[in-house]
């Protein structure tokens, strides 16, 4: 099976063992085969580490609370991604709340991926890329930063992120087009 194809088949086997059976092992098999997905996912719309894994934490509960629910009419990620999509979309209008009634809240998330190499001047420059690239991202139109999002981190086909987004295939690589040019000149200025 090629790499980031996750089998439909696999994940309706763990969501019958844990809907039918109570298999906490299932649960744990769909959340570590599917949490990545939904971290990336909710950063993205998040742009916070914290709120992301908070997030995520949620979108889980409701995934296996809702498993029987899910009728296999569209692929399981297309499904954890709209789940995603709404949790992450409740916070952001939870946060904009909370900022308007002016509470102390922070929305300073930090991101860390971590690093191959452990040196304090490969940690600031993996620091700076990281800042750079995020930086032109938030500053793509929506659907553009979607469509580069799901097709070069999460290495989707143009079909799923059909599914996902709505959206015709011709449009998605319009999309993708447009944000890897916009992206390129982005990281330029910001790196030079």
């Amino acid at each position: 099976m090629e790499a980031g194809v996750l089998s439909l088949d696999e994940d309706l086997e763990m969501m019958r063992d844990y809907t039918e059976r109570g298999s906490e092992a299932a649960a744990t098999a769909f959340v570590r085969k599917h949490q990545n997905f939904v971290f990336s996912t909710a950063l993205r719309y998040l742009q916070s580490y914290e709120d992301a894994d908070d997030a995520s934490q949620e979108v889980f509960i409701r995934a296996l609370r809702n498993l029987d629910k899910f009728r296999g009419e569209s692929n399981v990620r297309t499904w954890l991604y709209r789940i995603t999509a709404n949790v992450s979309a409740n916070m952001r209008r939870k946060r904009k709340m909370l900022n308007f009634m002016r509470l102390d809240f922070s929305d300073e998330g930090e991101i860390d991926f971590g690093t191959d190499e452990d040196t304090p001047y490969a940690r600031i420059e993996k620091k700076e890329r990281e800042e750079a690239l995020l930086a032109v991202l938030l500053k793509l139109p929506e659907k553009q930063r979607e469509t580069f999002s799901l097709r070069y981190f999460e290495q989707l086909s143009y079909e799923e992120i059909s599914k996902i987004l709505g959206t015709t295939v011709g449009g998605l690589k319009a999309n993708y087009y447009h944000a890897v040019k916009k992206i390129t000149e982005g990281l330029r200025k910001n790196l030079d």
